[in-house]
């Protein structure tokens, strides 16, 4: 077994609790450089990746969302609510024309859900 295959498999065995510590003197430039090169959060998970050749388990990326886009899904969310009420009262009633009115004005949110999802892509 070559000693790169070992060194993986070493790294990939569940790994006991790190007890062991390195202290090292940096100056401020220097620190500020690790800071700078680093990927992801910590320093030390940075250092012990980049060092050992392993590599942490990426965590997924939070996207941020647009706020006109919010704005527009909340304007969307309320007139279902509207529209869901309206829906339950003419059912209790009978109201056939209504119905229609309500499944129509449904088709309508279906049509800005869509262009809004395309558009935000």
């Amino acid at each position: 077994m070559s000693l790169h295959l070992q060194h993986w498999k070493f790294l990939t065995m569940k790994s006991p609790k790190r007890t062991k510590e390195i202290k090292i003197r940096l100056t401020e430039q220097e620190h500020q450089i690790l800071l700078d090169k680093k990927t992801g959060a910590e320093l030390a998970t940075w250092i012990r990746d980049t060092c050992l050749e392993t590599e942490s388990p990426k965590k997924k990326p939070i996207k941020t969302a647009d706020p006109e886009l919010l704005r527009q899904l909340a304007k969307i969310g309320g007139n279902l609510n509207q529209i869901a009420k309206a829906t339950n009262t003419e059912q209790a009633r009978g109201d056939i024309i209504n119905l229609l009115r309500v499944t129509a004005e449904l088709a309508t949110i279906r049509e800005q859900l869509d262009e809004l999802l395309e558009r935000n892509q």
